[in-house]
């Protein structure tokens, strides 16, 4: 029997911004092309591994950016100027991995511990190898090893992606091309934990709660934001009425995590808690919510409005008012999950949850971007939308940089051109948190529902045991949505 072969989409038929760009070359692709569906199947630049080698190749170019800082000699801004900054290379020398220092037992961390055994794991043998080889420059080494296996774990990335979109690769091409990713790739070590994200959610669309947990828990591990994915898994179970594999995926994670951190803190709890001290006493940070508020211009020479300047001095009010604001937030995700006219798809939920973090939080670091990528490739693959978010990501970054220097006593431009960047890119993330939602309670307008017959790809375990995808609380169901032109 011949195998059924699984329709693809084509953004330049389906997408209207793709559409107007392929235009220029011809069109879209014939009804003959090659590819998965085509007559030549054994092609080798198929969709998937076209997407990961534009993966590799934003990745090269990302290295490249960033040789100017290789060698640690940053005199004169030159990180700045440059825009080649990374913490890799600076925490490699602050958090004594030069010295040969053991992470969190002989010189605390401010991150997770996996993101800290990671430091070492790298940094320790590199120190070793320099104590023989004095001509070389461990900075550098450091560096390049872990952009490295930072660079393969984007891959991998890619390709799980890739196998959560199988009928739309060329929707994984935006994260693959995303400016966010050229300019922030290895700036820290936020690819461990989406990797970790990414796989966990992966896990849970083929149906493997328990692998879903122990990825995810390894990922909040790493840093905190992947343990956030559980709380839009628990509000659909909620929906779904089927909380079963949502408390297993949990317990899995929280096991996990515990497994990870319990023997640290046996072994120095002063040097564990590093993390939570440094958030706990942190101020305002650049480009955030608050930040906007200390710094808005309110004169000629005037800036910030008073009650942010009062909140930016007292410290435990501000972190209670983030908590609060951020609880307040994920309670209207879970009422928009609950009101919808069909289940939400999780990526769609898990964007909003992380976003709404985000937004709120007192800490918003430039890399913290990537945290977004994966889930608004999978949340909402429009290109119109997407690459207007990155534009504003590009001109923050610029921004920043410019902050950076005039931090250092070279002033570059005016206090409210960041204070702008940082309102554009806050606003482009408002608009994306908006239209998902929109998406949500308009689910006939969802690109990846019409790719997958109504359905939410990654349901995993909440589909009911009949293949029905929702049924609402009069028995009606609710699995297919009307997908026909008219409505699409």
């Amino acid at each position: 029997m011949k195998a059924r072969r699984t329709a693809v989409d084509d953004p330049g038929r389906t997408d209207g911004f793709v559409r107007g760009l392929v235009e220029a070359i011809g069109g879209p692709l014939g009804a003959h092309a090659a590819g998965p569906g085509g007559p030549s199947p054994r092609r080798f630049w198929t969709p998937a591994r076209i997407v990961l080698a534009l993966g590799c190749l934003t990745l090269v170019l990302h290295w490249v950016q960033k040789t100017p800082c290789m060698d640690g000699a940053w005199t004169n801004n030159v990180q700045y100027t440059r825009f080649c900054y990374s913490d890799v290379l600076a925490l490699f020398f602050n958090e004594g991995l030069d010295e040969g220092k053991i992470p969190y037992l002989d010189h605390p961390v401010e991150y997770p511990v996996l993101t800290g055994a990671f430091m070492g794991l790298l940094g320790l043998p590199i120190h070793a190898y320099g104590q023989s080889h004095p001509e070389i420059n461990m900075g550098m080494w450091f560096y390049n090893v872990n952009a490295f296996v930072l660079s393969v774990l984007a891959v991998v990335t890619i390709a799980l992606l890739l196998g959560m979109r199988r009928r739309r690769p060329w929707d994984v091409a935006m994260f693959a091309l995303a400016p966010a990713l050229f300019i922030s790739g290895t700036v820290n070590w936020d690819l461990l934990s989406i990797v970790f994200a990414v796989g966990g959610l992966a896990a849970w669309a083929r149906r493997r709660p328990l692998l879903a947990g122990l990825l995810l828990g390894l990922g909040t591990a790493a840093k905190l934001w992947p343990g956030f994915l559980f709380i839009a898994i628990l509000f659909l179970a909620v929906r779904a009425r089927r909380l079963a594999p949502a408390i297993e995926a949990t317990a899995m994670g929280i096991v996990v995590w515990l497994s990870v951190n319990l023997p640290v803190i046996w072994l120095n709890q002063t040097g564990w808690s590093e993390f939570l001290r440094l958030n706990r006493e942190r101020g305002v940070d650049w480009g955030t919510l608050w930040y906007i508020g200390e710094h808005l211009p309110t004169g000629p020479g005037e800036y910030g409005l008073e009650l942010f300047k009062r909140l930016g001095a007292d410290i435990p009010t501000l972190n209670l008012l983030t908590y609060v604001l951020i609880a307040f937030a994920w309670a209207a995700v879970l009422v928009l999950v609950l009101r919808a006219p069909q289940r939400p798809r999780l990526a769609q939920v898990a964007f909003l949850v992380v976003a709404l973090f985000l937004i709120f939080n007192k800490v918003w670091s430039q890399q913290f971007v990537l945290w977004l990528l994966p889930l608004a490739v999978l949340a909402r693959p429009r290109w119109t939308a997407f690459l207007a978010w990155q534009l504003a990501e590009v001109c923050y970054f610029a921004a920043f940089y410019g902050e950076l220097m005039g931090a250092g006593g070279k002033t570059v431009f005016p206090e409210w051109v960041f204070v702008l960047a940082s309102i554009l890119r806050m606003g482009a993330v408002v608009v994306l948190c908006v239209m998902v939602a929109r998406d949500i309670m308009r689910p006939e307008r969802d690109p990846v529902r019409a790719s997958y017959d109504g359905t939410d790809p990654d349901e995993g375990e909440l589909a009911d045991r009949d293949g029905a995808d929702d049924r609402s609380g009069d028995g009606e169901d609710k699995r297919a949505v009307d997908l026909s032109p008219a409505h699409a």
